[in-house]
């Protein structure tokens, strides 16, 4: 499965990149580029201060141990994962208020960081709401190393939540 900005099938279109008139916005507000930890942006500072931030590179998205003592999961999250993705981009204040977190930066990163957006990502996924089992990736990230890097956290929260949510109200639903 793959598409930019969307999961594609063959029976159905990808999403629309977010240069068209729909809306792509995550549907919390509070996911943005900064609901992260710091550890990412400075690896994304490290590989940009060593030229590595556009290696390509490739990030699995998999869980060790199924929840509750299960032997499965329930995939979730897919949907606000692709919007965060469709729509990742550092405001002003938040490259400001980077800034004011690594201060002995150089400028020049706060210049690219302002300019990073998601085009060159591709993602693959197992369809939402589907039975997944440990180890095996729910979703692969290929893209420039230091972008893959500044997505990781976000995507663990999102996924990881909503899955569990998901895998929850399923045991419930089976119990009832």
């Amino acid at each position: 499965i793959n598409a930019e900005y969307g999961v594609a099938k063959e029976s159905s279109p990808p999403m629309t990149s977010p240069t068209s008139k729909q809306d792509f916005s995550p549907l919390n507000s509070l996911v943005t580029p900064l609901l992260t930890d710091k550890y990412q942006i400075t690896m994304a500072y490290a590989y940009w201060k060593n030229h590595q931030h556009e290696t390509n590179s490739i990030f699995d998205l998999f869980f060790r141990k199924a929840p509750f003592g299960g032997e499965l999961t329930l995939f979730g999250g897919l949907q606000e994962a692709l919007r965060f993705i469709a729509s990742f981009r550092f405001s002003e204040a938040e490259v400001a208020f980077v800034r004011s977190q690594l201060p002995h930066a150089d400028e020049g990163f706060f210049e690219w960081l302002s300019t990073v957006d998601c085009r060159k990502i591709k993602i693959y996924a197992v369809d939402e709401g589907s039975a997944v089992f440990p180890r095996v990736p729910l979703l692969r990230v290929e893209g420039p190393l230091a972008v893959c890097q500044l997505l990781e956290t976000t995507l663990l929260v999102l996924i990881n939540y909503a899955s569990l949510m998901a895998t929850n109200a399923a045991r419930h639903r089976l119990a009832a």
